[in-house]
């Protein structure tokens, strides 16, 4: 099985509103850029990958949760993240029973990760030397 047909499995299995909640997170973040691609993870978790992690989501008992792995580092004017404050890195957006996916903010959101993952790219590029300019000495021989 892909995943895609993992996540698909998992959305049909929630037969509640966290399967239609996912099912929308799922929708907004795959037509916020064509190139995302779904990872299937952690034991079960749907990731969203364009050049790095997007996000992950999750069916708590509760809640959908998606986490942001770089959620601290953007833009968020329509106040969708509301947990993962304490962290320096993530941040999330819980959704509960009866919440409505803000579907273009969600969107905008997912394009500013993408964004902030190709400038990471690109700096981790410029950092890494070049095997060629990488000199290895010779021990030199003592008789």
């Amino acid at each position: 099985m892909n995943p895609s047909e993992h996540i698909d499995k998992l959305i049909a299995g929630l037969d509640d509103w966290r399967g239609r909640t996912l099912a929308g997170v799922r929708k907004a973040i795959l037509a916020a850029d064509k190139e995302i691609v779904e990872e299937w993870k952690w034991m079960g978790s749907p990731v969203w990958y364009r050049d790095g992690i997007i996000a992950v989501g999750n069916a708590h008992k509760d809640k959908v949760k998606l986490t942001f792995f770089h959620g601290a580092k953007l833009p968020d004017p329509e106040k969708l993240f509301n947990a993962g404050f304490a962290g320096g890195t993530w941040r999330a957006i819980d959704l509960y029973a009866g919440d409505k996916v803000n579907g273009p903010a969600l969107k905008n959101l997912v394009r500013a990760a993408i964004a902030y993952n190709r400038t990471k790219l690109k700096k981790n590029k410029k950092k890494t030397p070049a095997r060629s300019r990488v000199k290895v000495r010779k021990r030199k021989k003592t008789s």
